[in-house]
């Protein structure tokens, strides 16, 4: 077996009589102890065809999650303020709902805000539909499903993801709030999402908006009446959860939170150090 040198190490090969040897760095494949037979290259082994099994193990899936991260980062690194916005993909056109959000939609692309959803059917494509027909940025972040889903037609910027946390880290990362129409797990799921990142204070001033005071009503009493009176959720947190029942007032919601204007301690700026 070769030995193998340090990734620092360098050591002279005499290049002719009477010369001084050139300091070369090898790897430990190269040196001279290693038996005169047929050595492959690192270029012959990337380049010969593999097991390609290899790709179904975790550290190749590190790879891939690293890559899928990057991809994001880089598509939505220049994307100026946003909002992440969810719902119910099985909302149909013709749905009020379907119109709240679309006009939610609107206006906050009319506010300056750009609009990211999960980039299907239903909710989502309401809100990339609205946000695009009032000329802001449209942004579909898909995921892949065991059924497919297609991604809706009012995208500016379409990305495509495997896994599900390296998806909801660009919800998070590149949006000031969430704002939360009807919907189902998946919509609960990114709802609590949020609230935890918010309770921990793993982001700040991230507002989240639920639209639609008669479908969250009963969520929000459950909260209060068993969460809370059980110990187990503060009084103080009842307040990250804000309700709109108009895209005015939600759009005015998340202004005023995300720019400290609003009456929650948590989404106060900090007084400057004088």
């Amino acid at each position: 077996m070769p030995a193998i040198l340090p990734s620092e190490a360098a050591f002279r090969t005499p290049v002719g009589r009477g010369r001084r040897g050139a300091v070369r760095y090898r790897s430990g494949a190269m040196l001279d102890d290693v038996p005169a037979r047929h050595r492959p290259t690192e270029d012959e082994r990337l380049l010969g065809r593999q097991d390609a099994s290899f790709v179904h193990t975790d550290p190749w899936r590190i790879h891939r999650i690293t890559s899928e991260f990057v991809a994001g980062f880089d598509a939505l690194a220049e994307v100026g303020l946003a909002v992440s916005m969810f719902g119910s993909a099985r909302t149909k056109p013709g749905d009020p709902v379907y119109a709240a959000a679309e006009a939610t939609a609107a206006a906050f692309a009319r506010a300056g805000y750009a609009v990211i959803t999960g980039g299907g059917p239903g909710i989502m494509e309401a809100c990339n539909k609205g946000a695009r027909e009032a000329g802001g940025m449209s942004i579909g972040a898909g995921i892949e499903l065991p059924h497919e889903q297609h991604m809706n037609d009012y995208l500016d910027l379409s990305l495509d993801f495997r896994y599900f946390f390296v998806r909801k880290t660009m919800f998070v990362k590149y949006a000031e709030a969430f704002v939360v129409f009807p919907g189902g797990f998946g919509t609960l799921d990114e709802m609590f999402e949020s609230l935890t990142l918010i309770q921990t204070r793993k982001v700040r001033m991230f507002p989240t908006v639920l639209y639609g005071e008669r479908y969250w009503t009963g969520l929000a009493a459950w909260i209060r009446d068993t969460a809370v009176a059980a110990g187990n959720v503060s009084e103080e947190d009842l307040e990250l959860l804000q309700i709109a029942d108009s895209p005015e007032q939600a759009v005015e919601m998340v202004v005023a939170c995300t720019t400290g204007t609003c009456s929650h301690v948590r989404h106060q700026r900090p007084l400057p150090l004088t």
